[in-house]
């Protein structure tokens, strides 16, 4: 079970790997092109080139780091209810124990205080 835990996470870390990967890849070719279109048209059309795509850079970062911050976010959340079960079945298992402990007492009182018969003890 902690083995597939792990491997969701690990799918998760991976696959936000390959979508950063693929997206500054994107990113690059697409710098690449701007300035080679800067260096053919002249300075003017550069500029007027470089301003939407650096606001689509930076809208495809922002919508990276927010889907981080989402996946952060649900796995805090897990972290959270598992940590608040184990607690709960930390505490269920002392109680039991407590009680199992109480029961053994009583019937190892019990069995002591059965009579004993010919030479037989169950002391």
């Amino acid at each position: 079970m902690k083995s597939a835990k792990l491997n969701d996470s690990t799918k998760i870390s991976q696959s936000s790997e390959i979508d950063v990967g693929g997206n500054i890849h994107e990113l690059l070719t697409r710098a690449s092109d701007v300035i080679r279109q800067a260096d053919i048209a002249g300075d003017e059309i550069a500029v007027n080139s470089v301003a939407p795509f650096l606001r689509r850079v930076s809208e495809a970062s922002r919508r990276e780091i927010k889907h981080l911050v989402d996946a952060l976010q649900t796995v805090d959340k897990k972290l959270q209810t598992d940590g608040d079960r184990i607690q709960r079945d930390i505490e269920e298992y002392t109680e039991l124990s407590k009680h199992v402990m109480q029961l053994t007492t009583i019937v190892s009182d019990s069995v002591n205080s059965l009579p004993t018969t010919s030479g037989n003890s169950y002391a």
